[in-house]
């Protein structure tokens, strides 16, 4: 009896395999393996140099493992003996719910002129768009990674030491925060959209403002819409915390209290502190939604 045909994977018959084994010729047999010889190789590799940095690092740092267990049983203990119950009264005094105020005025005029600098920014830090490919494309592009590069913290201390304690400082911190985050996003979609509008736009003519006008931002609205949202409430997360530096708002009230060991106070501005950020939240994402079914 002659043989049959050699099978593939899981015994399934090769096509065409009838008619080379009639040839005269073998069919190949196909073998199945979830990595091939070098790929294998370099995810393994990958993992051990992984896992031996974090040994590493573990054992340079003196990290005491044996400490975790307890971490969670110490931590109630602490929470419980100085940090409860928080003082309620302190945060709901006129005093501090003024500085609730401040900070959401604070976070709105940062957000706001950190979108209106993002916006030359993404045009000129655009590829595709930019004036310059050679030298205002570079220009902006610094600009933005200056801006992003540096913590809203860090850009407050400075703001502090030239412009003394108050509001003006955190707001000109949170305006340059803005204006990297946003600038990069802009650019970015601005880089994504079709060119086929913008190229015929220019073959009738139009200059260079009118075609972002008419022809890149209606296709990128609803992004920058979407952008504008996100940017207000990181920038609302950050006004909470400048004020720690001197910059205003509810951050200088955390400062004093800790500084002063007044753990319960500390507890209860915490409270707020998450409080407002979840309510921030909740109207950023119903926003973002409404941004959405604008589409």
């Amino acid at each position: 009896m002659a043989p049959g045909p050699r099978s593939g994977v899981a015994g399934v018959p090769m096509p065409g395999g009838t008619a080379s084994a009639a040839a005269g010729t073998a069919p190949r047999e196909l073998r199945w393996s979830r990595h091939r010889f070098p790929e294998s190789l370099y995810g393994y590799g990958a993992w051990i140099v992984v896992l031996g940095f974090l040994g590493f690092s573990v054992d340079y740092l003196e990290i005491p493992l044996e400490r975790i267990p307890a971490m969670f049983e110490r931590t109630a203990s602490v929470l419980a003996s100085r940090y409860y119950p928080p003082d309620v009264d302190y945060v709901l005094d006129r005093d501090y719910m003024g500085s609730v105020v401040e900070t959401i005025q604070m976070a709105y005029l940062g957000a706001l002129f950190g979108l209106l600098m993002s916006v030359p920014l993404g045009w000129f830090g655009s590829f595709n768009m930019t004036p310059s490919r050679r030298f205002v494309y570079p220009v902006a592009r610094l600009f933005t990674m200056g801006f992003r590069a540096v913590h809203e913290m860090i850009w407050a201390i400075p703001f502090v030491s030239i412009l003394g304690f108050g509001m003006l400082s955190g707001v000109l911190a949170l305006t340059f925060f803005c204006a990297g985050f946003a600038g990069k996003l802009f650019a970015e979609e601005i880089e994504a959209i079709d060119m086929g509008p913008v190229e015929a736009m220019r073959a009738t003519g139009a200059n260079l403002f009118q075609v972002m006008v008419f022809g890149v931002f209606p296709q990128v609205r609803v992004a920058f819409t979407g952008i504008g949202i996100y940017t207000w409430d990181v920038a609302f997360r950050a006004a909470t915390v400048v004020g720690f530096v001197g910059a205003g708002g509810m951050g200088w009230y955390l400062k004093r209290s800790v500084l002063q060991i007044e753990t319960e106070r500390v507890a209860a501005i915490i409270l707020s502190i998450v409080v407002l950020v979840l309510v921030s939240e909740a109207v950023s994402a119903f926003a973002r939604d409404r941004v959405m079914k604008m589409k």
